[in-house]
């Protein structure tokens, strides 16, 4: 459908995308593009794609557990761009336990599914449900900066394709708004240590001409973590942790899951 989409989605599990915080923190509308009540759940990204799953690098900075009557685990993940607020409860053991074991800060890689909800003012947050978290060492967080700088400016370059149906559902939805996420790019490539400066001048330069003469955003100020917090309740984010299970279901029988502890990022979109 879109001129970006991945050409190896198929019956197997969708691909781990990669993104920078930035656009996923703008990235509300959710959408299905099936009646079927298992039909997947996507995230509509302000650059024209969509995603079921993605797949990010950063520092673990701080977990907290957040649950009353049972354990649900809170982390924030900084990349250079901004924060990714994680949550795992009892249907994700393996990150839960991964939260609650590991000493920050620390280098980590994600793996999950985005989630929007619903704030007391009526604004939409997102958050991501894991379902692997893996300490990684600080070339594999470049290496991964790099490279989703790269399918950034991919998807800025098809922004404006004469066939890409998600572009258009982002022009409706947000606005043809492309400027602060090719200046997120550059800062993010900027960020990397000199021994990475040869890569991130030529993708940085890349990043420049990605969307042309857009005017460059106003600055946002990063959201506290309490307006980030679904609650202390436990319940899941943007759906009921009750139904997780069935979802589970659905994504073991429709393939074989693509592998989280490969570190190499290979894996993933």
């Amino acid at each position: 459908m879109s001129a970006s989409s991945d050409a190896s989605e198929s019956a197997g599990r969708e691909v781990a995308k990669r993104l920078f915080a930035r656009e996923f923190n703008d990235a509300t509308y959710t959408f299905k593009e099936s009646e079927d009540e298992l039909a997947p759940n996507y995230t509509l990204l302000p650059t024209g794609d969509r995603v079921n799953r993605l797949f990010f690098a950063g520092t673990l900075t701080e977990t907290n557990d957040v649950g009353s009557d049972s354990e649900y685990w809170q982390g924030r993940v900084v990349d250079p761009t901004g924060t990714f607020y994680i949550y795992a409860g009892q249907y994700q053991p393996e990150a839960a336990s991964t939260l609650r074991q590991i000493e920050t800060p620390t280098y980590v890689t994600v793996v999950g599914k985005p989630r929007s909800y619903e704030t007391d003012d009526g604004d939409t947050n997102v958050a991501v449900r894991p379902e692997s978290i893996t300490q990684v060492d600080e070339p594999t967080r470049d290496r991964w900066v790099v490279e989703t700088a790269d399918k950034t400016i991919d998807r800025l370059e098809a922004f404006d394709a004469e066939i890409n149906d998600y572009a258009q559902m982002a022009r409706d939805e947000y606005g043809e708004r492309l400027s602060p996420y090719r200046e997120a790019t550059i800062e993010a490539l900027e960020s990397l240590d000199a021994t990475d400066a040869s890569a991130a001048a030529t993708t940085s330069e890349a990043a420049s001409d990605a969307v042309g003469s857009d005017s460059v955003a106003d600055d946002t100020e990063q959201a506290d973590e309490d307006a980030h917090s679904p609650g202390e309740t436990g319940e899941s984010v943007g759906s009921d942790e009750s139904v997780e299970s069935e979802e589970s279901n659905a994504d073991e029988f429709s393939g074989v899951e693509d592998s989280s502890e490969d570190t190499g990022l290979g894996e993933y979109e």
